[in-house]
């Protein structure tokens, strides 16, 4: 067993071993996973988290390492939580996030951690917003959450996100795929990378003219910017710091951060319940009142409907 208050300790002063840990203990459910929460709950709350997503080859990756180097030029400690997908043998996460952001292994002000999808729909990991607080409580400044590039799925990043960042790049088709995908409503902050391609402008005139489609804005409403960038050589990336920057600002002066906080929040209690409820649920497979039940629907004498009632009344009362 892990000494939980010691590891807390040794994470508030920056020991990336100690955040290891406790995020293996996050995603491994272990049974201390409910003290470490305990434990870190009057910690967190401080941390600016900023989501990343977008089509695969967009350069999400080498986005979240150039902000990464911009945060840590104004003296930020930066936490990178890159989602992957799960390996079908392992488990584990796929993709090298420690090899693709090297620049940063030695620098004791990052941390990146790498976490496997798992299987699970939405382009995060479900144990992506315990990691988070983990990181936060740790004394992030910044968390940055890069998503799997999964299409329709990853408008799962704004539910866990303070901002969510779309990224685009000329010649994918990307504006369509975007506007299929529905991406388009959870952006805050949008940014053409690989703008030194051709086709660049086009893609931010077509973005433009897609965001102002149907748009009901009003006086003093968020109007997300388009920032151009050459991420590979940190080009245009000071401008999506400003523009992220201007984004929290607004956030705060109308009580919209606030707001997405208490959601984020609420769905997580909401998930951790569903869990735990669907859990006391399995461990009914082969009791005698799940059989009566499907008995009973099967010979017309009771609906579904009816029947989960019963079945939730019977598991929330025992």
């Amino acid at each position: 067993m892990q000494d939980v208050p010691s590891l807390v300790a040794q994470a508030r002063e920056g020991r990336p071993r100690a955040v290891a840990r406790l995020i293996s203990l996050v995603e491994g459910a272990s049974p201390q996973l409910r003290e470490v929460m305990a434990a870190l709950a009057p910690l967190a709350g401080h941390a600016y988290v900023v989501g990343l997503t977008g089509s695969p080859g967009v350069g999400k990756s080498t986005s979240t390492s150039a902000l990464v180097s911009a945060y840590r030029r104004a003296g930020k400690r930066v936490g990178v939580l890159a989602v992957d997908p799960s390996s079908p043998f392992s488990g584990g996460a796929l993709l090298g996030d420690r090899v693709r952001m090297s620049d940063h292994s030695s620098d004791p002000g990052v941390y990146i951690r790498s976490m496997a999808t798992r299987g699970h729909l939405g382009g995060l990991a479900w144990a992506a917003p315990q990691a988070i607080r983990v990181l936060d409580a740790a004394g992030c400044d910044v968390v940055l959450v890069e998503t799997v590039g999964v299409g329709q799925s990853e408008v799962d990043i704004a539910s866990q996100a303070d901002t969510s960042v779309v990224l685009l790049a000329p010649g994918m088709g990307d504006g369509i795929q975007a506007a299929k995908a529905g991406i388009l409503e959870i952006g805050d902050v949008y940014v053409v990378n690989k703008a030194d391609r051709d086709g660049a402008d086009a893609t931010a005139r077509e973005l433009n003219h897609m965001l102002g489609l149907g748009e009901s804005r009003g006086p003093g409403d968020w109007r997300p910017p388009i920032v151009k960038t050459v991420a590979a050589r940190g080009e245009g990336i000071d401008e999506v710091v400003e523009a992220l920057e201007k984004h929290r600002a607004w956030m705060e002066e109308r009580g919209v951060l606030a707001e997405r906080r208490v959601a984020r929040a609420a769905r997580e209690v909401e998930t951790i319940a569903v869990t735990a409820l669907r859990e006391r649920v399995g461990s009914l497979h082969g009791d005698r009142r799940l059989s009566v039940l499907a008995e009973r629907i099967v010979a017309g004498e009771l609906d579904p409907y009816g029947a989960a009632d019963e079945l939730v009344e019977a598991v929330t009362a025992g």
